[in-house]
């Protein structure tokens, strides 16, 4: 394509991105809303979309009476249409009379592919170019899309593997699932590689693919493996402006999975972040400034040495920021930036930048995922605690930065800093192993030892040599007593201890299965029984409106012991109001009566005056969360800026209730904590 008609495309795919609006939008007394409401629809196109609602809905139902797995794996690929026009229609989020008429088309789309699945047929699967299809999350059972691009060279049955690129959308505010369908039907996007599949996720709307947004891209990439020829050795992460920031995010946090990414402009940290493009004076409690941690990518630095970065700027871009702030965090753990600026540009991609970003991403394709075991790898929680061989399957204290270093050798030296228990697990013929057909020994080395030092030197322990498994791999774990490394996973005594999946905060409950739980008893007192009640329908309607799914609602005489053993279960009210919630209170670490609740015998507040937020394993079922009265912890001033879109609260809070709810707090915030590693109360905090 010649240069001029690429920046012509570049500039037009970037004038569809919304920004959020600086300053003006620092102010949380006067939040405007997002995404805005749209249009309201005349009566005779109204009528016009509900028959074809009706009629697509009636197909989709005789389809899902059939119990092949072909059509119900199918089917997502049709109810995406469906799912576009009616919450378009239903929650007012036509924006423009033309995406009426587009609305009509994409009926006219899903009823198409209906009736081909309905004889058996399915074009799209084996279209090339641009595809758009579906699948059903985890998270809230929900159609989601993604979008496609299918190189023309591909060939389902031949032996070939294909490189896969996820391509991160930037902010747009008015990006329904309408809007994203026909973007993803009609425009190529920034990269086209050649022989290379082109992942768009949606993301779930506008959130830098963080949190559910994030589960998405990970669900959308199976979906892909599923359908189609992907190498897993090349896949890489790549985005411009909120896309950039998706993929520092998705660098730092799984760097084994990605034979590169490819961050333009973006953000890579909310303080800087926050200052330098919003201009906002920030006052964080204590535990924000933890929870940062979750998200700010500088302290995950090291974890890039797995994933090499080609990071991309405008020269006069404000988020050229994000690079600018990664490359002295990089430099620190000794890793490389491979920083393309494009020359006097402000916010969008300069055409000669852009050839020099896709030479070096091509020559990183050929090199293909190299998987490096000796390495160092940083984790502050269990959220993300794999790479490569390795599983930290403990920490010492989250939100404490860990860092485990692999030293490579005939044997395998490991330097664990503030971890407590981990794993390391090879897989057959693992190339990392070590030692060839020689099975090493773990060894453990001595607290904070010089690393300088040739490895012969270093003080260790000697735990044991690798375990063969049935299938031709190599397992070996070991953990933490009293200062002593032990041989094996740590020994179950009863009691509860955070892991993987279940360690909290809040916000973590709603990276997979939920239900959201109505009281129907009588709350103990009129001000917590109303602001249950208004939290709870507050977030049915956020949850649809930025994560774009209908949370699942069931009364508390309903629960079903499957559904604790599926999902995460949030219980709105108080143990008067909702019967789960009153089996189980006891059995907290927080008690709750008709007096008072106690965070242990210092933190006593009147139960007339406040409500208690937390999250917790389920004492019904401790494999899953019980969270009370929460969902996600960021309110609507953090829709007006992506960066601002973090955890809000840690383990559990106590909201006084004198002080009403607003656009960052459910209530005034009277105390605040995490729980410790076995999920009790910690001390009060000191600032």
């Amino acid at each position: 394509m010649p240069r001029s008609n690429l920046a012509v495309v570049v500039l037009l795919v970037l004038s569809t991105v919304s920004l959020a609006d600086g300053p003006a939008d620092n102010i949380p007394e006067n939040v405007r809303r997002v995404p805005k409401l749209g249009i309201e629809v005349p009566a005779d196109k109204r009528k016009l979309l509900e028959n074809g609602l009706a009629s697509l809905r009636k197909r989709i139902d005789d389809l899902k009476e059939r119990r092949d797995f072909k059509t119900r794996d199918l089917l997502p690929d049709v109810e995406i249409f469906y799912k576009s026009v009616l919450d378009a229609l239903v929650y007012q989020e036509f924006f423009e009379l033309a995406e009426l008429d587009e609305a009509s088309r994409q009926l006219s789309l899903g009823q198409q592919r209906a009736e081909e699945l309905y004889i058996h047929r399915h074009s799209w699967t084996t279209q090339t170019g641009l595809v758009v299809r579906g699948y059903v999350s985890k998270i809230d059972g929900s159609v989601q899309p993604y979008g496609l691009v299918i190189p023309e060279s591909y060939n389902p049955k031949g032996p070939q593997r294909y490189r896969t690129d996820l391509w991160f959308h930037g902010r747009g505010e008015v990006l329904s699932e309408l809007n994203f369908l026909k973007d993803r039907m009609n425009n190529l996007g920034s990269i086209t590689p050649d022989d290379t599949i082109v992942l768009h996720p949606y993301g779930r709307y506008c959130n830098a693919a963080k949190f559910a947004g994030e589960i998405d891209a990970l669900e959308a990439l199976d979906s892909v493996k599923r359908r189609y020829r992907v190498d897993e050795d090349r896949i890489s992460v790549r985005g411009f402006s909120m896309g950039g920031a998706s993929a520092w995010h998705f660098a730092v946090h799984y760097p084994d999975r990605w034979f590169a990414a490819n961050p333009g402009a973006g953000f890579s940290e909310t303080p800087d972040f926050l200052k330098v493009f919003q201009k906002e004076n920030l006052l964080p409690t204590w535990w924000e400034r933890k929870l940062w941690q979750w998200y700010d990518c500088p302290g995950w630095a090291a974890n890039l040495r797995q994933c090499p970065v080609v990071a991309y700027s405008g020269e006069l871009d404000s988020q050229k920021q994000a690079a600018d702030i990664m490359e002295p965090a990089m430099r620190a753990e000794e890793v490389e930036l491979r920083h393309v600026i494009g020359p006097r540009t402000r916010h969008a991609i300069h055409p000669e930048a852009k050839e020099e970003v896709e030479r070096r991403m091509n020559d990183l394709a050929e090199q293909r995922r190299t998987r490096r075991l000796g390495s160092k790898f940083t984790t502050t929680t269990l959220r993300y605690n794999r790479s490569t061989a390795l599983i930290v399957d403990e920490l010492e204290e989250h939100w404490r930065p860990a860092h485990v270093t692999v030293l490579e050798g005939d044997d395998l030296f490991v330097d664990p800093q503030g971890v407590t228990g981990f794993t390391l697990d090879f897989m057959p013929r693992d190339p990392v192993l070590p030692g060839g057909t020689f099975v090493p020994s773990l060894i453990v080395t001595a607290d904070k030892p010089d690393l300088t030092k040739p490895v012969a030197n270093i003080a260790r322990v000697t735990i044991g040599r690798l375990q063969s498994q049935s299938d031709g791999s190599y397992k070996i774990s070991a953990h933490k007593v009293d200062g002593t490394w032990k041989l094996g996973p740590r020994p179950s005594d009863g009691g509860l201890r955070k892991k993987h999946g279940l360690q909290g905060p809040i916000d973590d409950a709603f990276l997979d299965s939920f239900i959201f739980v109505r009281p129907t008893g009588k709350a103990w007192n009129e001000m917590s029984g109303k602001w249950s009640d208004a939290e709870l329908t507050r977030a049915i309607e956020h949850w649809r409106r930025q994560f774009r799914g209908n949370a699942r609602v069931k009364n508390d005489v309903d629960v079903t012991q499957q559904d604790m053993e599926t999902s995460n279960i949030v219980l709105w009210g108080d143990p008067g109001s909702n019967s789960v919630l009153a089996k189980i209170a006891e059995k907290l670490p927080i008690q709750w009566t008709k007096e008072s609740i106690a965070a242990g015998k210092d933190r006593k507040f009147p139960a007339d005056k406040h409500a208690l937020i937390a999250i917790y394993p389920n004492p019904l079922f401790p494999y899953r969360y019980v969270v009370l009265n929460s969902s996600f912890t960021y309110r609507d001033f953090a829709y007006l800026n992506n960066a601002r879109q973090v955890p809000m609260l840690p383990d559990w809070a106590v909201v006084d209730l004198t002080t009403p709810p607003n656009s960052v707090w459910p209530g005034k915030i009277a105390d605040a904590d995490f729980f410790d590693e076995r999920w009790q109360l910690k001390p009060p905090h000191a600032e």
